[in-house]
């Protein structure tokens, strides 16, 4: 039968564990002397500083094969997408009439995606274009020349303007406004050098009379060619993108209107199923009244 062990005191535990901690006859730190601790420390900071400038060296390598002014691959950039403002959660615009608190968040959201669009502000800031052609402008042997923006003023969108005496978007009168804008793509040409549009109407043929008409700004929803093509915002710094303003102007109350609008161009799909939000973008509207 094995002996037990001899059990050891407290003090001989506490002694030994401050042996190990900081030992003065071999002068050693945690069971090593102040040399073979340097080496330790020697050997990981070459190690880690190895690893951190082979990390910045590959960094840097793929650095220089981006363009910091057009993405690399746009390939799936075809069609550009829409998107409205208000940009509600959910794509779903819902407000009370008589309860003002439901809808100045919207207006609010309005005011400032607007500001920028100013009369003033284009007129200092931006270049009268010719209409109804693109407005390249070739580099001429000088990369990423800056590039002039045409104006896109605030005025051109009517009583969705939110310039009038009341300022609200037609929210507080039940004729709310919704601004539909196209998502920004480098060197897209839409239209093949013919006029494009957006136009809007209820999701479902049945729901169309329940909608009512839609007054759309600038007349018929016309986009310009001359705000085409967007050369990124490196170079295009104070390019504005165009928008067209719908306006309900007798949609039912109380009701849910599921409404589509599609960006109208020659040689744009707007229909593929397997992206829905190709060139198109779908939204829900519901007017409440008491």
């Amino acid at each position: 039968m094995a002996r037990d062990k001899e059990k050891r005191s407290c003090g001989q535990v506490v002694a030994e564990w401050r042996a190990f901690l900081w030992d003065p006859r071999t002068r050693q730190f945690l069971g090593r002397t102040g040399s073979s601790w340097g080496l330790i420390l020697l050997f990981y900071l070459v190690f880690y500083g190895f690893l951190a400038g082979l990390f910045a060296l590959t960094m840097w390598v793929m650095l220089q094969s981006v363009d910091p002014h057009v993405p690399k691959y746009q390939d799936r950039l075809l069609t550009p997408g829409l998107m409205i403002r208000p940009c509600a959660e959910g794509l779903d615009v819902t407000f009370n009439v008589t309860q003002s608190h439901t809808w100045e968040q919207h207006v609010r959201a309005l005011h400032q995606f607007l500001e920028p669009y100013n009369d003033s502000v284009q007129a200092a800031r931006n270049a009268a274009c010719p209409a109804g052609r693109y407005n390249e402008q070739p580099d001429d042997a000088v990369p990423n020349y800056p590039k002039r923006a045409c104006r896109f003023e605030r005025s051109r969108l009517g009583p969705c303007a939110g310039l009038g005496p009341h300022g609200d978007y037609g929210y507080g009168s039940g004729r709310p406004c919704v601004l539909v804008k196209v998502n920004r793509v480098i060197n897209f040409f839409p239209g093949k050098n013919k006029s494009i549009n957006i136009v809007c109407a209820a999701k479902h043929e049945e729901d169309a009379a329940l909608l009512g008409p839609l007054n759309l700004f600038p007349p018929n929803g016309t986009i310009d060619l001359m705000y085409f093509p967007y050369y990124g915002k490196r170079v295009h710094v104070n390019y504005t993108q165009p928008v067209v303003a719908v306006q309900f102007s007798n949609a039912t109350a109380n009701v849910d209107h599921h409404v589509e609008c599609r960006l109208n161009a020659a040689g744009l799909r707007t229909d593929d199923e397997r992206d829905k939000f190709a060139g198109r973008v779908a939204f829900r509207l519901r007017i409440n009244r008491e």
